[in-house]
């Protein structure tokens, strides 16, 4: 598990992608303090750590995870978001993140706040349903606040803090020159836990309630 915390910026290496999946390299400040075996969030996907160096994480990425994370697009000297999983006794000062890519937005929009930074990020449809206003979600590994819903975005508020510690900070300035990146995006996983609650007993719920109706109508 991982806060969202984003604990440093880390250096795409190298990238080497085949049929059966790719290998990613990432130079890392604290590559010497991790051993074959450990989870890293990368960008907000959680990859294991098969080797290491004093200074770089090499990484197996499978189809998979390619598929459904920005990890694909990835090339040397792309900038990424690393966070360590938590250990027992960390605080929680983000919100509980997995590490599982739900989807992948595309930045729509950037606006000044004062000293902060408006992000508005597109949402996949199937994940709407699991993103509430001043609720929790993560944007490239990094846990944040909604600011603001739309039926088809997500609006975030990003202080000075956060932009200069992430990569959000330069995916502003992009943004802000026209480009529209892609970003993974994580929604809150109690969310998605009560919204597969529901969606696995309403049915029988309303089924229940119809025959119980049409039982009625029928003694009348």
């Amino acid at each position: 598990m991982f806060t969202g915390l984003v604990e440093a910026i880390g250096t795409v290496r190298s990238a080497v992608r085949g049929e059966s999946g790719a290998v990613i390299a990432v130079d890392a400040p604290f590559a010497g303090d991790v051993a074959d075996g450990d989870s890293v969030a990368v960008d907000g996907a959680c990859l294991t750590v098969v080797s290491q160096t004093a200074d770089s994480m090499t990484f197996d990425v499978m189809n998979e995870s390619l598929r459904r994370t920005t990890l694909g697009d990835l090339e040397p000297g792309t900038a990424v978001n690393l966070e360590r999983a938590m250990r027992a006794g960390d605080r929680l000062g983000g919100h509980v993140v997995s590490g599982h890519v739900d989807g992948v937005g595309v930045v729509e929009r950037v606006a000044e706040d004062g000293f902060a930074r408006r992000l508005t990020v597109s949402v996949p449809p199937e994940l709407r349903t699991h993103i509430i206003a001043r609720g929790s979600i993560t944007i490239a590994g990094v846990s944040l606040t909604v600011a603001e819903l739309s039926p088809e975005t997500v609006t975030v508020s990003l202080i000075p803090e956060t932009l200069e510690r992430t990569t959000l900070g330069e995916i502003v300035r992009r943004a802000g020159a026209g480009a529209k990146p892609r970003l993974n995006l994580e929604t809150d996983v109690m969310a998605k836990h009560v919204a597969r609650l529901v969606a696995a007993t309403l049915p029988a719920q309303v089924e229940a309630a119809v025959a119980a109706r049409l039982e009625q109508t029928g003694d009348q």
